[in-house]
């Protein structure tokens, strides 16, 4: 089970509507954003396929810039191998 940390870096002024779209995404919680335009996230998923998948709906969310990994653990999918 991976659990990444991640740092969504989008256009200020669409914030809002970020943090809407985000918060309809399962698995990931919002654990902080700023006036600048940067939203500190968690993702926790059952594969890492899944976290991939959730990456890439982040990323096609109209208003976001990047999606910068910041850490990642995944003992469980390690322990499978």
């Amino acid at each position: 089970m991976p659990i990444g940390g991640f740092v969504i870096n989008i256009d200020p002024t669409s914030k809002e509507k970020v943090l809407q779209e985000l918060e309809k995404l399962e698995g990931v919680e919002i654990y902080g954003s700023d006036s600048r335009g940067n939203i500190v996230a968690v993702i926790d998923s059952e594969t890492s396929e899944e976290m991939e998948s959730s990456v890439e709906k982040i990323s096609a969310i109209n208003g976001v810039l990047t999606v910068g990994l910041t850490y990642l653990h995944a003992e469980d999918e390690v322990e499978k191998i």
